[in-house]
């Protein structure tokens, strides 16, 4: 059965004094039926963690807007992003007297397939239904001592260093990608990108289920608002895309 495609861009600036974070959905201009969406979540001085985030969503628009998929396959067009964007932020950081770096996640959904990729600890969910499938693992400290069984999520979300991250765009090694393996969607499938402004205040539990039983505007106002509940005059800048398929509404004879 055919597929529809619901989408939602959100963001908001919580109790940080700029908005560092970037996100958006694009469709392909020629290939019907295939959209990216893309989320960075800056860190620098003053505007540089702005201008690295910025360098993401740019470089990720103009590649995928080139993409074709007779010639480039869609691993491939994410290595691509993420490594063009992170020299892009390197060449910035020369020319400026600010250290930008940024976190990315990168989705591509063509017919018939997802693929996805990621540095840093910017997530991407992936439910169908209420049941989470997969989520990204964070390059940072608190996620690797949890990968090797010292830490457990809940001492993960108040551990002093859970902000340093092991992989970023922007710093002198080069980044770790992390690609997701190719998924064929189904309806019922969701994909929530956020940052850790988002995921740092909600479990997976919540998330999913506000996702499954709303439209998508509606999911995300909702994740918003509890996380600016819970950041209680400290939250992060907090930012999400979020695609949800459906099955499309059968035809009137």
């Amino acid at each position: 059965m055919p597929l529809t495609v619901e989408t939602c861009v959100a963001s908001h600036i919580g109790d940080r004094r700029e908005q560092q974070d970037r996100v958006g959905v694009f469709a392909h201009p020629r290939q019907r039926g295939t959209v990216m969406a893309v989320l960075a979540d800056g860190m620098g001085g003053h505007s540089g963690g702005a201008m690295a985030a910025e360098q993401v969503l740019l470089r990720a628009k103009q590649n995928f807007e080139d993409y074709s998929p007779q010639c480039e396959t869609p691993r491939g067009l994410l290595e691509e992003i993420v490594n063009e964007a992170h020299v892009v932020i390197r060449l910035t950081r020369l020319t400026s007297e600010q250290d930008p770096h940024s976190t990315a996640v990168v989705l591509i959904l063509q017919p018939g397939m997802v693929t996805w990729a990621h540095c840093g600890d910017s997530r991407l969910y992936h439910f169908r239904g209420t049941r989470l499938v997969s989520r990204s693992e964070d390059h940072s400290l608190v996620g690797e001592l949890q990968r090797r069984g010292r830490l457990n999520e809940a001492g993960a979300r108040i551990h002093p260093q859970r902000n340093v991250l092991l992989s970023c765009l922007g710093s002198e090694r080069a980044p770790e990608v992390a690609l997701g393996n190719p998924v064929r969607p189904q309806a019922g499938d969701s994909f929530l990108l956020c940052s850790d402004g988002l995921w740092g205040h909600l479990s997976d539990a919540e998330l999913s289920a506000a996702i499954a039983t709303r439209r998508a505007r509606d999911a995300a106002e909702v994740l918003i608002d509890w996380a600016r509940q819970r950041g209680a005059g400290s939250g992060d800048n907090i930012s999400l895309a979020l695609i949800k398929l459906v099955d499309a509404p059968a035809l009137q004879a």
